[in-house]
């Protein structure tokens, strides 16, 4: 990291002073032993394709087993993709137009020739820490998007900027009133130190929540009671994608010869909102209570995902 810091701390004497992703690599590289050179390095810039089940939809799939298995199959003809790209693919993530994020960085351990088809390619790719310290905080200007991937030696990388090299910023807690999380949000603020004040928050009250499965527009009314608190309640969500419900346990599996099946996705389209917040000393009958009206204000029983 000194060597990044060097290169960042040196005065902007104009535009061939500027920081770019070149430098970035070049830095970082130079302090591994052995060094990494530029020439090692393949970088790669991933979109999101929300309609496309074999590419990465959403921000809920930047896990490190999907996005290996999407970086690992590459096209057949070296056109396409080199027939030997670097040891060391860095992953970026469109993050609004031009703008993309350092996602994190894999090590080539060479094309996996029995796995290869008639149209792919499939490579063995390993986890690496090579530029951890900057994963989620290093975004740069991606010049051109049509252009996905590129040597880290190419004089395009030489030309693309550093726009920010910054802690993601905190998310401050909106009132309970003003709660609306998508499921990757939600997983988010279990794990994630920016949610900090948002789970301080949540772990204070009781309350009667909604989830919106946004594919259909049916809901669920749920409530979370006693010691639990709207946390805890929500970290179960979170873990499984179902909270052990009946009807979003079916969604959460598909139906195999009339029994539970494979493990599905679908949590993946569910919004959660607060219909109502509650002091740690309310009793349980009111809660209750509150969780029977808004079943019953909502249908959810006869045209959403109750049960009872």
């Amino acid at each position: 990291m000194d060597h990044l810091v060097s290169i960042a701390a040196r005065p902007a004497a104009g535009p061939s002073m500027s920081l770019t992703l070149a430098h970035v690599l070049a830095g970082i590289g130079a302090g591994h032993e052995p060094s990494i050179e530029l020439n090692d390095i393949h970088v790669i810039r991933h979109s999101f394709r929300p309609n496309d089940k074999a590419a990465l939809r959403g921000p809920e799939d930047l896990t490190t087993e999907k996005v290996l298995a999407y970086t690992r199959e590459q096209d057949i003809s070296p056109r396409r993709f080199p027939a030997q790209p670097g040891r060391l693919w860095v992953i970026f993530i469109a993050d609004g137009k031009n703008r993309s994020r350092l996602w994190g960085a894999f090590e080539n351990h060479g094309e996996q020739v029995d796995e290869r088809t008639e149209s792919c390619r499939y490579f063995d790719l390993r986890p690496s820490d090579f530029l951890a310290t900057l994963r989620d905080r290093l975004v740069i200007d991606w010049d051109n998007p049509r252009s996905w991937h590129r040597s880290g030696g190419a004089v395009s990388t030489a030309r693309m900027q550093v726009l920010e090299i910054a802690d993601r910023d905190k998310v401050p807690f909106p009132g309970f009133d003003g709660v609306l999380l998508t499921f990757h949000q939600l997983q988010e603020l279990v794990n994630d130190s920016r949610y900090t004040d948002w789970r301080t928050a949540l772990a204070e009250v009781q309350g009667i929540y909604l989830i919106t499965d946004t594919s259909n527009g049916k809901q669920y009314v749920g409530k979370a009671d006693g010691s639990e608190r709207i946390l805890g309640r929500w970290v179960t969500y979170a873990r499984d994608g179902h909270g052990g419900n009946v009807a979003l346990r079916q969604l959460a599996f598909e139906s195999v010869g009339g029994t539970q099946g494979i493990k599905t996705d679908h949590a993946r389209h569910f919004l959660f909102s607060l219909l109502r917040v509650f002091g740690p000393s309310t009793p349980p009958s009111e809660v209750n209570a509150a969780e029977s009206h808004y079943k019953a204000a909502l249908m959810t029983r006869k045209f959403g995902l109750n049960r009872n």
